[in-house]
């Protein structure tokens, strides 16, 4: 038996419950791993509400890193006692003591990054390395707006920018963010409420050529105002809602944009992307080019009032759960 988090309806936080389940025998293609640490991301919320529905009952969760402690059949790439971490979009289940888990989503942590910074850096770590080099491939010199700058994914994401050259401006919800996203990347941090694309237009002299927007709904216009012609906003993220059906003239009438709105899991299903990607993100923050902030840290039975800060926008950098 094992510890898991579970929810049998949609809803609010309330709807989740620590219960003791069987983990049974990993099968072919598969491995169990004991996680040391799980990483608590907005798109587990998105799966509790129902936003992005899935079949109840369920657990909760892609993305942990631990120990392995049994393989399956063909199991090649990994071996029990390997320190290992992921970010899965086939079967949800982190939020658990310990899970099997189709095993071609395991990458082997070096020995240099531990297992609370391999929860906190799987999904985000890799969603910044796909937005700043698969949806749209930043060069030096660009100017790019990211929103949720002190956030999970845009401190990653405004650091490894800088590392590519790009000049980094930020949105953030407080003064205290603000001070935050200037310490990890970002040139210029606007808050919420300020006339957004005015200033970034002046800033930029004129608009940028990408916007990376996570909250959707309440940004989505917002955000297309800040391009320059043929920008490309990237929409890879719903915190406000989803984004609502638009006429295509939006795009014509602001000087022939781009919209893309991608996920993580058509960048990395392929072994080889995920390695190659994997391995990007490992060697920078074992170079420390990269400063991973995990500003918060709960236990898994409190996995619920983790969801309640998340929302509450109360989280800066990363979050964790501790089995």
């Amino acid at each position: 038996m094992t510890r898991a988090i579970r929810f049998e309806s949609f809803g609010g936080p309330e709807v989740l419950e620590l219960r003791e389940i069987e983990v049974a025998p990993p099968s072919e293609g598969e491995a169990r791993v004991a996680h040391r640490a799980i990483g608590v991301n907005f798109i587990d919320i998105y799966h509790r509400t129902g936003l992005y529905p899935l079949t109840l009952p369920s657990g909760l969760g892609g993305e942990g890193a631990g120990v392995v402690t049994a393989v399956g059949p063909k199991v090649e790439h990994v071996k029990v006692g390997d320190r290992v971490a992921y970010t899965a979009s086939s079967s949800l289940g982190s939020y658990s003591d310990e899970r099997v888990i189709d095993a071609r989503w395991l990458v082997k942590l070096p020995s240099a990054i531990d297992e609370k910074i391999g929860a906190a850096i799987m999904l985000k770590g890799l969603t910044a390395w796909y937005l700043l080099k698969r949806s749209f491939k930043v060069a030096p010199g660009d100017w790019i707006l990211l929103y949720a700058a002190a956030g999970g994914v845009g401190l990653i994401a405004a650091q490894w920018a800088r590392e590519l050259g790009a000049r980094v401006i930020g949105v953030v919800s407080t003064p205290e963010k603000r001070e935050l996203a200037l310490k990890h990347g970002c040139e210029h941090v606007l808050l919420d409420g300020d006339d957004i694309p005015r200033r970034v237009r002046e800033l930029s002299n004129g608009g940028v050529p990408v916007v990376y927007d996570s909250v959707g709904r309440t940004t989505f216009y917002q955000s297309l105002d800040c391009l320059r012609p043929h920008g490309v906003l990237v929409s890879f993220g719903n915190a406000s809602g989803k984004v609502e059906p638009f006429s295509l003239h939006e795009l014509t009438r602001r000087g022939s944009l781009y919209v893309t709105r991608p996920t993580l899991y058509d960048f990395i299903n392929e072994r080889t992307s995920l390695e190659a990607g994997a391995a990007e993100l490992f060697s920078l923050v074992e170079k420390r080019r990269l400063k991973i902030e995990v500003n918060q840290t709960y236990a898994l039975v409190d996995a619920a009032q983790a969801h309640r800060d998340l929302e509450a926008r109360k989280t800066t950098g990363s979050t964790i759960l501790i089995p």
